[in-house]
This record gives structure tokens, sequence and C-alpha cells, in this order.
């Protein structure tokens, strides 16, 4: 199906493989710069992942000015002002971010302060309105979920309100993404699987959402084959090179699909579950994407048949009745989310994730008020929600 208009913009450089971090000093120099700021947490210092950065950019020309590790779990406002305080101290011209989502939604929100002045919170719902970025960006990310390395947006913490904001702009898309297997094989299973289903959701999601197109089927499509061959390998062997690489690709390529194509009530689920209740986003994904489809089904049931041929294989796909496959694709995902119970610990309710019965009223409102709700093929209403949580519970 081809929509009468639709956009898609994945601008960012790809560069990926084994010892592609390697190449960060031409990357550097074609982007003309030569004095970047590394942008990380202090943990990934400590397990040395940040070191192997550290590390390449030693064998180039390029000048490292400093190391800004002290990105919290949740990005913030007030970091993403001190990074920019930090970089303009220093006389840095680039950025180098190695992380997972918080370290590289962090870089995003400097580079608008960078490029436009002010504090991050003076561009609170301008943020579709800004220009050019003025600063060079290259991000490297350290698990395989977000795909925060090639998406237009950034959700980042106002303490102050106790809110999380969304950033959307073509801006913040970085000018390049690095994949080296090297900086996930130290993943343990938990987080492989829990980034795993995250960057399965964004696919999903991307396919069924009201602004699909054929260029965004491409990308979910391929991340979810990627995973399903992938994701048990690589927890019977985490180090394994070639699994890891496949996996960051994966969630790149979820990552450039839901970021054109957005995503939906699953998404809108777990932004509220994780405010309300503070569970973390992968875990709360794999939870919930079972539920949301089955909500989903009878409005884009066609689109979740299609899905049977990556999520099952061909030999899945082809013995099941075009009828059925639409439940069938839903059958593989929970079938997915009990193996990785048994294989890494992954949770299968929202109960054992520490989500209480009286929290579900208020999930469902936020999740109602969320903003990728929008973009889901059906409108629930609040008792719908409320409904759908307690079968997740």
């Amino acid at each position: 199906m081809i929509p009468d208009y639709y956009e898609f913009c994945n601008s960012t450089k790809i560069v990926s493989g084994t010892r592609a971090l390697e190449h960060i000093g031409y990357e550097l120099a074609a982007l003309g710069a030569s004095r970047p700021l590394v942008l990380t947490n202090t943990q990934l210092l400590e397990l040395k992942v940040a070191t192997l950065v550290l590390d390449a950019l030693a064998d180039t020309e390029a000048e490292v000015v400093g190391v800004y590790e002290e990105v919290p779990v949740d990005s913030s406002a007030s970091v993403v002002d001190d990074v920019a305080r930090a970089y303009r101290e220093r006389g840095a011209d680039a950025i180098v971010a190695v992380g997972g989502g918080s370290v590289l939604d962090t870089a995003k929100g400097a580079t608008i302060v960078l490029s436009h002045g002010g504090t991050l919170m003076e561009h609170r719902g301008a943020e579709s309105l800004l220009g050019r970025r003025a600063v060079a960006f290259i991000a490297i990310p350290t698990t395989a979920g977000t795909g925060s390395e090639v998406t237009s947006a950034a959700v980042i913490k106002d303490t102050e309100r106790h809110v999380k904001m969304g950033f959307t702009s073509l801006s913040l898309l970085p000018d390049v993404a690095i994949l080296d297997p090297r900086l996930t094989v130290g993943l343990p299973p938990r987080l492989t699987a829990s980034t795993a289903m995250d960057a399965l959701t964004h696919a999903v999601e991307a396919v069924s959402c009201v602004q699909a197109n054929p260029l965004s089927d491409c990308y979910a499509k391929a991340a979810i084959g990627l995973i399903r061959d992938h994701l048990p390998a690589v927890l019977d062997d985490p180090r394994s090179p070639a699994g890891r690489l496949a996996l960051a690709n994966a969630a790149l390529m979820a990552g450039a699909a839901f970021s054109n194509a957005m995503v939906g009530i699953v998404h809108a689920m777990g932004h509220a579950a994780g405010g309300v209740a503070g569970i973390p986003h992968g875990d709360a994904m794999a939870v919930l994407l079972p539920h949301g489809m089955a909500y989903n089904i009878d409005a884009v049931g066609d689109r979740y048949g299609e899905l049977l041929l990556d999520l099952a294989g061909a030999d899945v796909y082809a013995s099941t009745p075009a009828d059925e496959r639409a439940a069938a694709s839903i059958a593989t995902v929970r079938a997915m989310l009990d193996m990785l119970h048994t294989a890494a610990g992954l949770s299968v309710t929202l109960g054992q994730l520490g989500v209480l019965p009286e929290q579900i009223p208020d999930i469902a409102r936020a999740a109602l008020d969320d903003g990728a709700m929008s973009m889901n093929p059906k409108q629930p209403s609040l008792e719908e929600l409320v409904e759908i949580l307690k079968g997740a519970l």
C-alpha cells in the first residue's frame, strides 16, 4: 500500500561493522571538526566501554577537549544546559555521544542550546521550528534498542515540573552513527532482551501506525527479521560479534522506521507506565506489545498478517491460513516474550514489574493524553485502556 502522500528522512550517515570505531577520525575531519567533547556516563567509563571510543580518538588528529560523564539515567534539561556550558568553555567544535538513549538525547538537547542560544526550556514547544544545527554530532550507541542514533526525537526530563518533554526536529538527526559490536558485547542477557523488545516494538508499531509508508515498512520488516534470527543466538553466545552487530543494525533500522512512521498505543501506555510507576521503557514495551496488537487487530489485521513472514519465517507464514496470520503474529510475539522470560528473566506482566492495581487508572489517563496515541490506528476510550492494562497486569 502506497499512501497518497508521505515523507521520509534518514539523513544520518551510517558507519557499521567490526572496528567501525576506527573510522571516527575520518568522520570528524569530514565534518570539519577536530575538538570533540565526548559525552557519556560514569558506568560506561568504569566498564571500559567509553574507553574504546577514547582510544580510537587518541589515534586520530583530533584533540578531545573533555569528557562529560555526569549524564543521568533520565536525561534532564539542567544537564543539557550544563553540557552546552562545558562545550563552550572548552572550545569544542563537535559532540561525540557514547551511550544509550539518555546520553544520545542529552546530546541532542545540547545541540539545540548550542545552535539557538538560551536554555533548553526556552525552546520548549518551538522545536519543530528549529533551523539547521550548528554543531557537528556523532552518535555511538552502546545498547541495541532505542535507535536514537537515527531518530529526529529526544525525550528530556524537566526535573522542576517532574515531566518528560518530547522534542522533535530533523535538526536533531546526528551527522554520523557508528555501530561497532565491541560496544554491546558486554550487555547482560536481561538488558539485551529488554532493548531488543524495545526495537521490535518500534518496528511493529511503525508498520501499523497511520504514517506507515513503503520506506518505513522496509526498514521495520528488515529489523524484525534480524531480531528473530539473532536475538536467541546472542542470548546463547553473548559475545558473538556478528549477532551483536545484527541486533545493533536492527535497532537502528527500527529507529529509522518509527522516526518516520511514528509509534502508537504500546508506546503511549509504556510512557505512561514509566511516568506513573517508574518501570523501565524496554520492559514496558515487552509486556505491552502483544496487548496493544490485540487491541488493534480489527483495524490493522492485514498488516499484522503480513508481519508473520518476518516474525516467524516463511514456513510458518506459508502454512498459516491468511485469515489466521494476524492472530499468529500476536501469538509469535507472546511466545518470544515467554522465551525471553525463561532465557533472560524478562518480565511478562506489569505486576512482575511492580505496577500496582491501584495505579492502572492513572496510567490509563496518562496514556490517553500521550502524543503517541494520536498515531495509533484506533483511538481507545479511557475504559478500554483500563481494561487493556488490567489484562497486562
